[in-house]
């Protein structure tokens, strides 16, 4: 018997051996010595697996997981197809979908497609996210009120139909009542869907604007946000616990009325909340927009119609719904990319458009992009999130203060790794900004529930996400795009062009500039390279970036501040996985952490100058930007020396 990396030489028993999927219940069907062949196989297929782990082609934790799958009986239909990858030797895809066991991330459980494995997404482990959540909510005590019920939709992905279906089958077979929106929508749909119609909790099936080969489930509590501690590790723990998984048919329980369709119900509900924010002004803006081959169309243009935006023309190369997300570059429909503008623009260019707006797949982060100046033929640029969020910020607090509806209790939110130039905009408003959050806008959505959403006024990240109002919990591309589209016009009755205004911002609170690097780091072995790299950042940081001296080390996994002197202090702050590192200029900055949703470490920089020492603003930026390219160098310099 031959197993590693040769072909194996008992691979002619897999092909006459009949590849049934067989369980407890009808194992009856199975004559005893072909059950016996079988158990002899799954014998054999561990005795190969173990050996690859001692050749070094598969790693210890993968053959844990493995194991689990070909031993226990509740993942007996997958066993036959586990057994043909060990029989043929494919021990990097059974290293990929077995080293662990996909995680609650910032983003909810997301990875890869495959028919099998604990760190894949497939029937099973849709089935026992639904199946965990639904026993998590059985032993509230409000599962004795009660009837349940829980929101679900799902985007335009590869098998988010399937996986949505699944889900309801799932939570209707454990008592609840499901409403279901049967076509493509938005995030930000369902989460308002799940406040609306009063549920328990809600699945959004989608993975946002990762590529083709994956999906996800993200799990909303009651409140309409995503699962915070202590529900988010108690339903995973639930999960991971998951013997049977509980289903009913579909047809059944849609004619039953176990699953309402709430589609239309809930778009016209949602409609009228988002347009609220349509407050009176110009509305003469020409836009084109792209859904990037997602959900937006659904949820952006039926918005921007109803507040008066008639000049709107949807980018036909992407106006496609389709899980391949064929026209955008490298088939990644992310619209922090500024490579998924350049068709675009020539588009705006050659009709004289003001705007472009560009929503991922499940229409929950906006990307944008306008003209340098009011000569739409001219240069074009993106806007990057920080950005964004500043425009955003600006101009809500503006317009709420004309209202009269700003007040000494009005908040902003945004998270530690967005720019610190929104929190100076809302101090010339007097509006707080409350800005210890870590990474992920379940975290803004806890703060607007904790501190009260009667005073919400804005919420920003980064990474492109935006809300204003209180029909939601998590992020809205759909209003977002109302909030930018009502400036453009409004800059656009003065003159001036969202790149300008931006300007001046940057002249009135000093100029700021960031940027992020990503660094991809797939499979065990990049997860490993991660797990070194921030514990080297915890122990022995680097000592200067760009020439400056770091002050201190904040760690928000031990939760300490350790000051250049060797003396420590307590971080005031949630643990999460993040290092930063507070430069001796003050408002420069750096910080490092493993991406919630992605196989990437992200690092973010932060550079600023005072107001006066900004009033050149092309100077100014021209001199962060070397800082910039300085710290970017050592810091790309310092994680070669760590992990190669």
């Amino acid at each position: 018997m031959q197993f590693g990396g040769g072909p194996p030489s008992y691979v002619g028993w897999v092909v006459y051996w009949p590849l049934v999927a067989y369980n407890r219940d009808n194992l009856h069907s199975l004559t005893f010595f072909n059950w016996c062949r079988l158990t002899m196989r799954i014998e054999e297929a561990i005795s190969a697996a173990k050996q690859a782990v001692d050749d070094g082609h598969l790693t210890s934790a993968a053959l844990e997981n493995l194991t689990v799958w070909l031993t226990e009986s509740r993942y007996s239909r997958y066993q036959p197809s586990i057994v043909a990858h060990i029989a043929e030797g494919k021990w990097q895809k059974l290293d990929d979908v077995f080293w662990t066991v996909i995680p609650f991330g910032t983003g909810g459980r997301r990875g890869r497609m495959y028919e099998f494995g604990s760190n894949a997404i497939n029937e099973r482990t849709i089935g026992e996210s639904a199946q965990g959540l639904a026993s998590y909510i059985l032993e509230q005590p409000r599962a004795a009120e009660g009837k349940l019920s829980c929101a679900i939709a799902y985007d335009t992905r590869h098998r988010s139909r399937e996986f949505a279906e699944l889900c309801a089958r799932v939570m209707v077979a454990n008592g609840f009542e499901v409403v279901f929106l049967d076509d493509y929508r938005a995030t930000p749909q369902l989460s308002f869907a799940v406040r609306y119609k009063k549920c328990d909790c809600g699945i959004m099936v989608t993975a946002s604007h990762n590529p083709p080969s994956d999906n996800a489930v993200k799990v909303y509590w009651s409140t309409g946000g995503q699962v915070l501690p202590p529900h988010d590790k108690a339903i995973i723990e639930r999960v991971m616990n998951v013997d049977e998984i509980k289903l009913v048919d579909f047809a059944e329980a849609l004619s039953a009325g176990q699953v309402k369709i709430c589609t239309k119900e809930v778009d016209q509900a949602y409609f009228a909340e988002v347009n609220k924010f349509a407050w009176p002004g110009p509305r003469d803006a020409k836009i084109v927009y792209s859904p990037l081959h997602g959900v937006g169309t659904f949820a952006v243009m039926p918005v921007l119609e109803q507040a008066g935006f008639v000049d709107c023309e949807v980018y036909g190369p992407h106006a496609e719904p389709s899980g391949d997300f064929p026209n955008v570059p490298g088939h990644v429909s992310n619209p922090e990319n500024p490579a998924v503008f350049d068709a675009i623009i020539e588009r705006a260019q050659a009709i004289g458009a003001d705007v472009i707006l560009a929503t991922d797949p499940d229409c929950d982060r906006l990307g944008v992009a306008a003209p340098r100046t009011t000569d739409s033929s001219g240069p074009w640029g993106t806007i990057n999130g920080n950005q964004i969020g500043v425009l955003l910020t600006d101009f809500a607090c503006a317009r709420m203060k004309q209202l009269g509806q700003l007040s000494d209790k009005s908040y902003v939110i945004k998270t530690l790794v967005t720019t610190e130039l929104i929190r100076h905009v809302c101090e010339s408003y007097g509006v707080r900004c409350e800005g210890n959050l870590h990474v992920g806008f379940k975290w803004i959505a806890g703060v607007m529930d904790a501190v009260g959403p009667d005073n919400f006024v804005f919420g920003t990240e980064e990474s492109h996400g935006y809300l204003i109002g209180q029909y939601a919990r998590d992020k809205d591309a759909a209003v977002a795009c109302l909030l930018m589209a009502m400036l453009v016009a409004q800059l656009k009755s003065e003159g001036k062009t969202l790149h300008q205004r931006l300007a001046e911002l940057q002249q009135q609170h000093g100029c700021h500039e960031e940027a992020l690097v990503n660094v991809q780091k797939e499979g065990s072995e990049g997860m490993t390279q991660m797990s070194r790299l921030m514990a080297a950042f915890r122990r022995d940081p680097p000592r200067e970036l760009a020439g400056i001296e770091v002050a201190a080390v904040c760690d928000y996994k031990a939760l300490t501040t350790r000051l250049s002197d060797g003396s420590t202090r307590k971080l005031d702050a949630l643990p999460a996985d993040m290092v930063m590192l507070d430069l001796a200029l003050d408002g420069n900055y750096f910080a490092v952490r493993p991406s919630g949703t992605e196989p990437k470490v992200k690092f973010y920089m932060f550079t600023s100058l005072p107001p006066e020492e900004s009033g050149d603003l092309l100077g100014a930026k021209q001199k962060l930007a070397k800082r910039l390219s300085a710290l970017e160098a050592d810091i790309r310099r310092y994680v070669a020396e760590q992990i190669g």
